[in-house]
């Protein structure tokens, strides 16, 4: 059996060996045996049951939760002449009755369908009339009723072991702990299931945290050594999403923003450009989660703190896929700790729940402020031991310096104290350091013994050591207010002299801004490659746009690294590149070769600028926003978009936001006299500083095409 599937991995995938232990799942799964797979990211899952299903007779049947998930792989497998498709709501009522009729005929090998649509009875008739070679039950830690990514509908897979008791099934995730490992057993009945469970390290991801200081600034300079990436930056408001997404936009950065609050048009319009272009940033709430399977993400940024563990592993874990390196960078303040801790009191979660999250948080900012590996504490969260520090850390490369911060320590403990327990870190501070303000003279804190104290500490290291006493649980924020300190009862040995305490001594802040700047991501393509590296590319683009996939369906950058490295000049050398199966060989094999060789010039590909326009404008974007997405200025975007008014391809509504009234004075203003309109600079002095001169030449368009018609 396993030679079998060694044939079908090279012939079919392009790859020569197995890794881990996806040779061993696959030879349970292929001889008929039930699994559970817990596989990080990026370690090959898919593989784990597209191999054992075609070495099965039947239909392979594979369940997942997200239409851009279902579409990424059936694209991907059709490019290595694999017959597979979904069945999903984007299908019409005849669509859906011809891939039946497909089905039935035994010319599909591989089936996605979401969990809502597998369930339902007729679907469920309709499979136990085929013969089925395996189900695979894709992210199988949305069966948790305690995740973030719980799904109802897979509470009902269970039925398939009653429904199907000859058919073998592999459940597969990336995230699961001890409980929900034994929640996916007991609720998809796989307790006759072979558990693989590996390794939750990503060893090609680098880890770093710094105190958030002056965070946009800090996020340019992390960003400087990465301008062709493809990455993500993760924030906790939708308000600061658009703000950041604009800031690197206006920076030369091309970033698209992303969360619940925008239209679905618009937001599946980005994620569908993320997936398919090159060094694009989509800057997001984690709304941007699930079903991201671009393998070639160089970074994830954090600049505001996760909820939990389990949300950075996952979301940091969207990095890298592809195996090469990878950057896990995050900037955080107690501010993110204030904020998170007000919003978890104000969430509807009963008390249990919300002892539950607040554990989770606590160990979030015990990896921000941990003084040892990072890859160590965040692997022991998992019930995973690392016996050596793993030296690809930012702990681990730069070493941390502690100091004895018991004196100062009891200094701020006494002044939330003394304040009365309701002021937040920037009065506390002031007041250690004797300011003389307003404030401090209002509520007369100019006479406290804690007064002027602190003096031998700067501000910034008074506030370094607030964020670590909150995140060590000596202080806490207070929900009721507006994010004030009070004491906690974990803090009385301390301040009786019982204990004494260690904390970090943050890197100063020119250390900081050049903090990540040179990594092994960062470096990838060495400058002497970076010519051939982009003609690569842009001949993957090329391809891909004909076939209408994403870049890294034709190659992975696995793939044309190892082709910039290897050097291949014939198709048998080509044929030797990990990632270049037989069919991807036979279509795309001359035309690589050729760019390799310097036969071919790298082809150039324009992104239709004016199409993306008409995209935009028509899923509500002012041309402001426009502008910033596609890197012009507005005077260009207004141009575009009075030349798409004339040729009808936009209406008038759909290009410009105007309160009715105005739009109406306007086009009265060109209609007012006899003949032919007047020219725009007729009127624009009757609308100076009121409208922005390219309203009126779309103003003007709309009118001249109706009286052409």
């Amino acid at each position: 059996m396993l030679e079998q599937a060694q044939r079908v991995l090279k012939d079919i995938f392009g790859y020569d060996s197995f890794r881990g232990r996806q040779g061993a799942i696959i030879e349970r799964v292929a001889s008929g045996g039930d699994a559970l797979v817990l596989m990080p990211t990026g370690g090959g899952k898919s593989l784990c049951f597209q191999v054992p299903a075609l070495l099965r007779d039947g239909l392979a049947v594979v369940v997942s939760p997200l239409i851009a998930l279902m579409d990424d792989q059936v694209a991907t497998l059709e490019e290595l002449g694999v017959a597979a498709a979904a069945l999903n709501s984007t299908l019409s009522a005849e669509q859906q009755r011809d891939l039946a009729a497909r089905i039935k005929r035994g010319e599909v090998k591989m089936l996605y369908l979401a969990p809502e649509r597998l369930v339902q009875p007729r679907m469920l008739a309709f499979l136990q009339s085929l013969e089925i070679a395996l189900f695979a039950i894709d992210e199988a830690h949305c069966v948790s009723q305690w995740g973030h990514d719980f799904r109802r509908e897979y509470l009902q897979l269970g039925q398939l072991a009653e429904l199907f008791p000859n058919v073998p099934r592999i459940a597969l995730t990336a995230t699961a702990d001890k409980r929900t490992r034994e929640e996916i057993v007991d609720r998809l009945h796989l307790q006759n299931a072979e558990r693989f469970l590996s390794s939750f390290d990503r060893p090609n991801i680098f880890y770093r945290i710094v105190p958030k200081e002056q965070p946009r600034k800090q996020l340019l300079a992390f960003l400087a050594e990465r301008r062709s990436d493809a990455g993500i930056v993760y924030c906790l408001s939708r308000k600061k999403v658009e703000e950041v997404a604009a800031f690197l936009s206006e920076q030369g950065f091309p970033a698209l923003p992303y969360h619940a609050g925008l239209p679905n048009d618009l937001r599946a319009y980005h994620q569908k450009r993320f997936l398919n272009e090159e060094g694009l940033i989509m800057v997001a709430t984690v709304a941007f989660g699930m079903g991201i399977d671009k393998p070639n993400v160089r970074f994830v940024a954090h600049l505001d703190l996760p909820k939990s563990l389990e949300a950075y592993y996952q979301e940091t874990g969207r990095g890298g896929r592809d195996g090469l390196p990878a950057d896990a960078w995050m900037a955080y303040g107690l501010q993110d700790v204030v904020m998170l801790k007000q919003m978890l009191q104000n969430s509807e979660g009963d008390e249990r729940h919300k002892r539950l999250e607040q554990h989770k948080l606590d160990a979030m900012l015990s990896l921000c402020e941990e003084t040892r590996c990072r890859r160590q504490t965040l692997l022991a969260y998992f019930d995973e031991e690392m016996a050596e520090p793993c030296g690809h850390c930012d702990n681990c490369v730069d070493g941390v310096q502690t100091w004895d911060a018991t004196e100062p320590a009891r200094q701020a403990l006494s002044a939330i104290f003394r304040t009365g327990q309701r002021y937040g870190v920037g009065h506390l501070v002031d007041v250690l350091l004797g300011k003389d303000n307003e404030k401090i003279r209002s509520f007369g804190h100019q006479h406290l013994s804690v007064w002027g104290v602190g003096k031998a500490l700067s501000e910034s290291e008074w506030r370094s050591l607030y964020r670590q006493l909150v995140a060590r649980g000596l202080a806490d924020v207070d929900h009721e207010g507006y994010g004030g300190l009070r004491l906690s009862d974990s803090c009385r040995p301390l301040l009786k002299g019982e204990v004494t305490l260690e904390l970090r001594r943050d890197l100063k802040p020119q250390v900081t801004a050049k903090s990540g700047s040179k990594s092994q991501a960062s470096q990838l393509v060495r400058g002497e490659e970076r010519e051939q590296w982009e003609a690569l590319r842009a001949l993957r683009r090329k391809l891909a746009e004909e076939h209408g996939v994403p870049p890294y369906v034709i190659f992975p950058d696995s793939t044309l690294l190892e082709m910039l490295r290897s050097q291949p000049t014939t198709l048998a050398d080509m044929a030797r590149v990990s990632g270049v199966g037989a069919r991807k060989l036979e279509r795309y094999g001359e035309a690589f070769l050729e760019v390799l060789g310097g036969e071919a010039e790298a082809p150039k590909v324009v992104a239709d600028v004016r199409h993306e326009l008409i995209t935009l404008a028509r899923a509500g974007m002012t041309p402001l926003q426009i502008a910033g997405q596609l890197q012009c200025s507005e005077k260009n975007v207004y141009t575009m978009l009075a030349e798409a008014i004339g040729k009808q391809q936009l209406s008038l509504e759909q290009a410009l936001d105007l309160p009715e009234e105005l739009m109406g004075e306007v086009q009265d203003a060109f209609l007012d006299g006899e003949g032919e309109l007047p020219s725009v600079a007729e009127v624009a002095e009757l609308f100076a500083g009121r409208v922005p001169e390219g309203v009126l030449y779309c103003v003007r368009a709309a009118l001249q095409s109706e009286f052409e018609m």
